[in-house]
């Protein structure tokens, strides 16, 4: 670079001596001297430009090649200088780290663009009117080519998961939907995750429906086959014209075997009528500490612990149908209980990690066994010799009305402890 001064340097020297020459020689009247100075003047202005444009030359070289992409660029020094030699060595090297830079992000670009397209869950990104501008392929799948989004996608609510419907084709297709608002270039835009849980939610429903309808046919064929049996014995003992004392006894007792199975069966039919026509809830703003000390009035034994809330807290609730779901478990929790020489029930209400209000029952009873913990929560499924299985069938149900949710856990000889978990409300 310093050879690059030195020449501008004397570049201009000459041509201000070459501009002061030609002034003096023209007042001098020496019109050739002055025209040969003029002359000397103007190829030093034109070598100086030259200079200048090899120059600039290079920097256009440098600014096209990044505006048009093309990285395989490479530059020669304008001038034998070795700072010009370093500056255009400089330049050559700049481009390919940026060539090499960018190679790096398409590769990047490439692998999470590849990766997201193998995924079955739909990741799309929309602006905030739902105008799409990038999907995956499965969201292209599921909702085509569309470049606007469905109206169902743009009314859940931003940082919430929503189960919705979406149209698709004239089908009704069940999607669970969350997204996330991120900003891109100053610009807000959403981040939409989308699946397609219609197929989840139809094999969750038949698995529903064959639980229900082995423990139906289990407690129907318990009543029906004796009573069959029955008909047929007293069907042939009818036959007979004669019937003494003793055979006359016993097809009363077989009518009142009849008569009680009968019962029985009437009563399961009328306990499914029960379970499925569970009124609403109306819902209302209750204090905790109150429905907390209200049951406590229920049961005043001193191994059943009520652990008041340390802050007030207040639950959006049909009061008396929750009274119901924790008195079911209390009552539950006792009867496992009945074994254990020093029985512990305790229920307490609190908020948990996530700021939602909980209320769990917990007991140190034989607790539950492994193999029917999922079934616990199926309608009419039992341990118990005289129960119906409909209660926490039914607990199961209102907490699902309430928007909450209902879940155990146990362990076999240490206890359990069911948790209702209800939902966030202004």
């Amino acid at each position: 670079m310093k050879r690059y001064a030195v020449l501008v340097t004397i570049h201009i020297i000459l041509i201000t001596t070459f501009s002061i020459t030609a002034y003096v020689l023209c007042e001098k009247q020496l019109w050739f001297s002055s025209l040969l100075a003029i002359v000397l003047l103007i190829a030093t202005g034109i070598d100086l430009y030259l200079m200048q444009m090899k120059q600039t030359a290079m920097m256009h070289r440098l600014v096209d090649s990044i505006r048009f992409n093309d990285l395989t660029q490479t530059f020669q020094p304008p001038f034998r200088d070795r700072s010009m030699r370093e500056l255009a060595e400089e330049l050559s090297q700049v481009i390919k780290s940026f060539r090499s830079q960018l190679l790096d992000e398409e590769v990047k670009h490439q692998f999470y663009e590849n990766l997201l397209n193998k995924v079955d869950t739909a990741v799309l990104v929309a602006d905030r009117n739902g105008c799409v501008l990038w999907m995956n392929q499965a969201a292209t799948t599921q909702l085509g080519q569309e470049p606007q989004l469905p109206a169902e996608l743009l009314k859940v609510p931003i940082h919430e998961a929503q189960v919705i419907g979406v149209h698709r084709n004239g089908v009704l297709q069940e999607m669970a939907i969350s997204s996330t608002l991120f900003v891109a270039q100053g610009k807000e835009q959403l981040l939409i995750n989308l699946k397609n849980i219609h197929s989840v939610l139809e094999r969750n429903e038949m698995e529903a429906w064959q639980k229900l309808i082995r423990v139906l046919t289990h407690e129907i064929m318990n009543s029906i086959t004796p009573i069959i049996s029955l008909s047929d014995t007293l069907t042939e003992r009818s036959a007979s014209q004669s019937m003494n004392e003793n055979e006359y006894r016993i097809m009363l007792q077989a009518m009142q075997t009849i008569h009680r199975r009968s019962k029985g069966l009437l009563d399961f039919v009328e306990n499914y009528r029960r379970l499925t026509r569970i009124p609403r809830p109306v819902c209302t703003y209750v204090n905790g500490n109150e429905l907390l000390s209200d049951l406590q009035k229920l049961f005043m034994e001193a191994d059943i612990r009520f652990q008041l809330p340390e802050e007030e807290l207040t639950l959006y609730i049909d009061r008396a149908q929750i009274e119901q779901i924790v008195i079911n478990l209390i009552k539950n929790a006792r009867e496992a209980c009945i074994r254990i020489s020093h029985p512990e029930i305790t229920v307490h209400l609190a908020k948990d990690a996530f700021g939602s209000i909980v209320l769990t029952v917990r007991d140190n009873g034989e607790g539950i066994l492994p193999e029917v913990m999922d079934k616990i929560f199926v309608p009419f499924f039992t341990t118990k010799t005289t129960g119906s299985g409909i209660g926490l069938s039914l607990c199961k149900q209102l907490m699902n009305l309430h928007g909450g949710t209902i879940t155990a856990c146990s362990e076999k000889g240490k206890g359990s402890c069911f948790t209702l978990t209800f939902p966030h409300h202004a």
